[in-house]
């Protein structure tokens, strides 16, 4: 006998306040890490082979094609980065074709990964890929790569996803990775694409719609002519559209990602809302010289990485998965008498999911506003010297020496800010400066735009005053 399903009222989650990478307390540990774990943080860009183990025909002329890595290990990266591959589109006695491709799975099932290939037909390398990658394919690859990616922690958590066209690949990666984790989020997907049956991943997006209230999804045609019994938004992107889908902007860290036009619309589009430049992060799928060249420069430093790396494994590979050199900045957890210290992430604070919103500094509602504007006054302060630094995110004062790297003092702070080079030329350690003024020495880690828009590198940088830091 089929006993027939009737719906049920389902309450909403109990939920541990904010988003935490699974891989942030080890980061945040004293000393050292069990192996397993320590494999599983995104520490940095390898070469590596990979083999193709399944191919996902997609909406909107995208192929996904998932891989894994051919020593068995996962490929630990942050979700909106991406891998440089090299495709031997003329032929294996020639020299390949590199091209970069952002990664679309989640960082937390790190066994196997995706990337998703829109096939263009005018294209060099897409076509092949789509008519020759197939179980059983192997690639070079280079990765993970990109500054473009989701915090390690937040306890906001508040995003708005702006994706156009193939610019869904990395905003997927979000996407799963948020819906994945425990914690409190509120997350708006605007999804512009050119026609009614051409937004890949529309399936599983509606589906995480529909089981998880934390993420809403908005499509629309963009200047496309609106298609019989289609029920979604209609035009470019405008401010009205934003504010429809999105009336508390302001108060959110954007994510964007797509064609040069499309970012640049939105970028202007974003300040007529009120959105501050410090909370705008994109990733462009086309752009002028100036910014091929910035992701040259990326691409080359991880190169460097990786060279460095494989000369550590091959000089002592047992040395090596031992203790990760230091010059990149890497944590393991601690011991004493008593045994191994407790690795520290956020606090473990639920939230009531039946409590009404609380109204946000501008104007918006939103939940856990609480946590977006703290008052400093009330935070811990520890360290020495005659300038402030108040981490807003952590909730800690740390006083600090003018000829000091704020990047040093705050990680002893117990500040979780990820590190690489710490030379400033990865930009792996990117944060936001609200207030202050810092003295920065990059090597290339940083964008003029970002600079800018109040980004700063700490690993590089003294401050001149003190300072209020979103970290």
């Amino acid at each position: 006998m089929i006993e027939l399903l009737t719906e049920t009222a389902i309450q909403e989650p109990q939920r541990i306040r904010g988003l935490e990478m699974p891989w942030n307390r080890v980061m945040g540990s004293a000393e050292a890490p069990a192996r397993a774990a320590r494999a599983l943080g995104p520490w940095h860009p390898q070469e590596f082979m990979a083999e193709c183990v399944e191919t996902v025909p997609e909406a909107g002329g995208l192929m996904t094609f998932v891989f894994r890595r051919c020593d068995g290990a996962p490929l630990a990266f942050r979700a909106g980065q991406y891998v440089n591959i090299a495709f031997p589109v003329n032929g294996e006695d020639q020299d390949p074709v590199d091209r970069s491709y952002s990664l679309s799975s989640s960082p937390t099932e790190p066994w196997t990964f995706n990337i998703s290939v829109k096939r263009d037909p005018t294209g060099l390398v897409s076509p092949w890929v789509h008519e020759n990658v197939k179980p059983g394919t192997v690639l070079e690859m280079l990765g993970p790569v990109g500054a473009f990616h989701l915090p390690d922690a937040d306890r906001r958590a508040r995003y708005l996803l702006l994706a156009a066209g193939a610019g869904i690949t990395p905003i997927m990666s979000m996407v799963r990775t948020i819906h994945s984790l425990p914690g409190q989020a509120d997350v708006v997907v605007l999804y512009h694409g050119a026609e009614a049956g051409g937004f890949a991943f529309h399936q599983e997006l509606a589906y995480i719609a529909s089981v998880d209230s934390r993420v809403k999804v908005f499509y629309s045609l963009g200047d496309r002519s609106k298609a019989e019994g289609w029920e979604g938004l209609s035009g470019r992107l405008t401010a009205a559209m934003l504010d429809e889908v999105a009336p508390d902007a302001n108060g959110r860290q954007v994510y964007a990602c797509g064609p040069e036009g499309y970012l640049n619309t939105a970028t202007e589009l974003l300040g007529k809302v009120g959105v501050d430049d410090t909370s705008i992060n994109m990733e462009f799928f086309s752009g002028d010289r100036q910014t091929l060249l910035e992701y040259q420069a990326e691409l080359a430093f991880a190169v460097d990485i990786a060279e460095e790396i494989a000369e550590e494994i091959a000089d002592s590979a047992e040395d090596y998965y031992e203790s990760q050199p230091t010059a990149f900045g890497l944590y393991e957890p601690g011991y004493d008498a008593d045994g191994a210290l407790n690795a520290t992430g956020l606090p473990l604070e639920t939230v009531d999911p039946d409590a009404p919103p609380t109204e946000a500094p501008d104007g918006g509602s939103a939940a856990g506003a609480e946590a977006a504007s703290p008052d400093a006054s009330s935070f811990d302060t520890v360290g020495t010297g005659s300038l402030t630094l108040s981490f807003m995110r952590t909730g800690i004062n740390v006083r600090i020496d003018p000829t000091e790297h704020i990047l040093g003092a705050a990680q002893r702070a117990g500040v979780r800010i990820g590190a690489n080079c710490k030379e400033g030329m990865c930009g792996s350690c990117k944060v936001v400066k609200l207030s202050g003024e810092v003295e920065m020495n990059h090597q290339g880690g940083i964008r003029a735009r970002e600079i800018d828009a109040g980004k700063f590198l700490p690993c590089c940088s003294t401050a001149r005053t003190d300072m209020v830091i979103d970290a």
